[in-house]
């Protein structure tokens, strides 16, 4: 699951070991069933879920890879709350474990069973033990090794000792193992270890237990046994490894597999979803060419066959993953992941049974966007396109979303990171043939007033016929932050009639949008105490220009300030990296405003902050790579605060350089 810890290595791995595939590919040679879209092809990882069916041992499974960045977590969330299994795939280095702290904590708050698989075994430094270390303190659960590496002279792991049966295998590249006679001196190590993974298994078993405490040696069966239901239970992570790559501990985690996963049946009863025949789960909605928008869907009761009215749509066909690739079959039974075409309007998570649609309360919400880009079409004419491509990768991805920036007049795509945002724009050019242009988005900066003024304006104008004419005073004084505006009269005998008013306010309102910093211009009041009219040339218009001169002449006195958004935000990462959080606040011009342990998360901290709305730009890349991936914040805005200084002029200058273009 872990981004570059060689997940997609290992699917390609389980594939061609099972006999799926002639060939196994690999992710160097552009060659793999999964991270086949020319986004992953591009950037060497998982953009996407890349579901395979195969058979093992004549058994039927449904393989998902899934994306390990995490920008791109949203489908993989998806996909392990259908599972029946999830295999987390590790590095062999205590110092990455850290990184898989939020996806074992998805899986232990759901009690979705899963095993980790410790890839890459094979490397000089690869050290099973202190990584299974540090991959227990940020697991709830605890973890039971169930194989110990089996070394050469040099210390080179060359196979492994199976810790239930007692049995060693030497590894073969990309060929089954040999079965060797366990080596006299990895017998006290091996006994060791049997001894430390039954203890485990004991707290959950008292038959086991009571062997335990009277020195007993449970049999393999039992044992056996015992795992696959404490596994199924999610009581107990078993923890395997091997080097996917050369196809070494393939084999047994296939076993593994084969023997512990849950049926379809547990994970159906585990799930307690409602009753009722024929059900399907839609775990992703794309676009499938001549299939039209389809979704990927994990059947859980009866059968669906192609014409079959499921939920609100019409399945149009019914087809097996592989990849990219669909085959079609017509029908499909209970435990199978497939694709059904035509499937118009549902969405992720919706759980049809019949012809209704339920939605699950306990679906994972999809997360709030942390980095935005103004975009345009780089050709005028294809806006209106630009919009309805953006909708649909929006339909396939939720925690993409497109938003109108009244205030800078931007249209601004947000999503998780840049790489999201990247990727994102590739589809839109692979798919739609649009290129955009981006920027970095306006930051909404206002200015107010700091002093008081009196100012009297008069608009005149004669042309012929009836003229313009309008005289007023007003008075304006800055209010405290936050207040708004406000606009009083306090016309006495009727020097500006009544119904001249409302226009005086509006134009006063018109000239607000663009203050003498080139920003639009916050809490000021503006009373209107005297003027005079021309019973022939005053009307609405002439006292709306009035009103807007007046304001436009004025403001220059009244010693305007420049003022920026502030955004409280909430900085979680896991608690040896605090200080780093700190500094990264700090060095953003944050206020920090404290830091508190994350409630429901084991060893992490939540750091408080204010931080300038202009300074959050890039903000959560450089969180990510001081945290190995896994810190990320909140914000949302909190009030704007008075800019001064070079940063002051530079925002200035900026503007009116923007406002010249």
């Amino acid at each position: 699951m872990a981004h570059g810890s060689g997940k997609t290595t290992l699917f390609e791995a389980l594939l061609h070991a099972a006999g799926t595939t002639d060939r196994r590919g690999t992710v160097k040679d552009r060659s793999t069933v999964g991270d086949a879209a020319p986004e992953a092809r591009a950037r060497g990882i998982s953009t996407e879920l890349s579901g395979a069916f195969c058979r093992f041992m004549d058994e039927d499974w449904t393989l998902i890879d899934c994306p390990g960045s995490v920008e791109l977590l949203s489908d993989t969330r998806a996909a392990l709350m259908v599972a029946d299994l999830a295999v987390v795939v590790a590095e062999p280095f205590p110092e990455r474990a850290l990184a898989l702290s939020p996806l074992l904590r998805f899986l232990d708050d759901r009690r979705i069973p899963h095993l980790i698989f410790i890839n890459r075994m094979d490397a000089p430094e690869a050290h099973v033990r202190s990584t299974l270390q540090a991959l227990q303190s940020v697991s709830d659960r605890p973890l039971a090794l169930r194989k110990i590496p089996l070394r050469d002279d040099k210390g080179q792991v060359t196979g492994l000792i199976d810790l239930v049966s007692e049995r060693a295998w030497k590894w073969n590249p990309a060929q089954p193992a040999d079965l060797i006679p366990l080596p006299e001196a990895m017998r006290a190590d091996e006994g060791a270890a049997r001894a430390a993974m039954v203890e485990a298994m004991a707290d959950f078993d008292d038959a086991i237990l009571e062997q335990v405490l009277s020195d007993m040696t449970p049999a393999p069966d039992q044992v056996y046994t015992s795992l696959a239901r404490e596994l199924q239970e999610d009581l107990l992570v078993p923890v395997l490894f091997g080097a996917a790559e050369h196809e070494n501990g393939v084999r047994r985690l296939w076993k593994a597999l084969r023997h512990d996963c849950p049926s379809p049946e547990t994970t159906l009863a585990r799930l307690a979803l409602p009753p009722g025949t024929p059900m399907a789960q839609v775990v992703k909605c794309f676009q499938a060419g001549q299939a039209g928008r389809s979704a990927l869907a994990r059947i859980w009761r009866g059968e669906i066959k192609d014409g079959l009215t499921l939920g609100p749509d019409r399945v149009g066909s019914v087809s097996s993953p592989f990849g990219r690739k669909f085959t079609p079959k017509g029908s499909g039974k209970a435990g199978e992941v497939l694709v059904l075409g035509r499937m118009a309007q549902v969405r992720a998570g919706d759980i049809m049974i019949g012809d209704a649609t339920h939605r699950p309360a306990d679906w994972p919400e999809v997360p709030a966007p942390l980095v935005s880009l103004a975009i345009r079409a780089a050709n005028p004419s294809d806006e209106a396109k630009l919009s309805t491509a953006i909708s649909r990768l929006i339909d396939e991805d939720p925690t993409l979303s497109m938003t109108f920036q009244a205030e800078t007049a931007e249209t601004l795509l947000q999503g998780q990171g840049e790489i999201h945002l990247a990727i994102a724009l590739s589809r839109l050019k692979s798919d739609s043939g649009l290129t955009v242009k981006t920027a970095r988005p306006t930051v909404t900066y206002c200015e107010t007033i700091s002093k008081p003024a009196n100012h009297h304006s008069r608009h005149k104008k004669q042309s012929g016929g009836h003229g313009e004419f309008a005289d007023i005073h007003i008075e304006i004084a800055p209010r405290a932050r936050g207040e708004g505006f406000h606009f009083t009269d306090r016309i006495t005998g009727g020097v500006v009639p009544k119904q001249y008013i409302p226009a005086v306010q509006k134009g006063v309102e018109t000239a607000l949008a663009r203050g003498p910093l080139g920003f639009p211009v916050v809490d000021v009041s503006v009373t209107l105490f005297d003027g005079s009219y021309h019973n022939v040339d005053s009307s609405d218009f002439a006292f709306q220009k009035a009103g807007a001169k007046a304001m436009q002449e004025a403001l220059p006195g009244c010693a305007p300030v420049l003022l920026e958004p502030v955004m409280e935000v909430i900085v979680s990462v896991p608690s040896e990296f605090t200080p780093r959080a700190q500094r990264i606040v700090t060095s953003r011009r944050g206020q920090l405003l404290g830091f508190d342990t994350k409630a429901g998360w084991k060893a992490w901290d939540e750091v408080q902050a204010l931080i300038p709305a202009g300074e959050l730009d890039g903000m959560i890349t450089e969180l990510r790579s001081q945290t190995l991936g896994v810190g990320f914040y909140t914000a949302g805005f909190d009030h704007l605060d008075p800019l001064a200084g070079r940063d002051a002029d530079q925002v200035i200058a900026a503007r009116a350089a923007a406002l010249r273009i």
